[in-house]
């Protein structure tokens, strides 16, 4: 895809952010599976269900754009999710796992919340109102999903994980 204007890096970053969300629906059921922590599981199960809607908003700001989902694959939110793998095969506690799973979530929000800040900026720059509040909806989600992620962390898990 040529970037030549600041639509086709919009629709660019996008791309990107679409390819990001279906690569987290595939990691999300192995972290569920993998937390020991029933407030974790339960926080990643909800986050996966929001994930699949947040892909949805995308395929709709595709659809406005009268654009193809692009299929460009997003190197950097596979090496994130690769690296948070790799925990998974390690002999580690459940509760240090578990603080683990946390990080490498907060990795993955962390990477979304610059991408959909970006696209929310580009989308305003070009006067798209409805992507940038659908973008903007997906952010919020985002910081919130963080948040919820550090909320357990500093409650109560990784206050278990120190203690093994």
């Amino acid at each position: 895809m040529k970037i030549d204007s600041m639509e086709s890096l919009f629709v660019h970053e996008l791309s990107d952010l679409y390819n990001a969300e279906k690569q987290i629906i595939k990691a999300l059921p192995k972290m569920v599976e993998a937390a020991a922590s029933p407030d974790l599981k339960a926080a990643f199960e909800e986050h996966l269900e929001v994930t699949k809607e947040q892909l949805e908003r995308l395929e709709q700001i595709f659809e406005n754009l009268e654009h193809k989902v692009s299929t460009k694959k997003c190197k950097a939110m596979e090496g994130i999710l690769k690296e948070g793998s790799e925990l998974l095969s390690e002999d580690i506690d459940p509760a240090v796992l578990d603080a683990a799973l946390i990080g490498a979530a907060q990795k993955v929000e962390h990477y979304e919340i610059a991408g959909y800040g970006t696209a929310r900026a580009y989308a305003r720059l070009l006067g798209n109102e409805e992507a940038a509040r659908l973008l903007d909806q997906t952010l919020e989600e985002e910081g919130e999903a963080d948040k919820k992620l550090t909320a357990l962390a500093e409650s109560h898990l990784n206050i278990k994980a120190a203690q093994n």
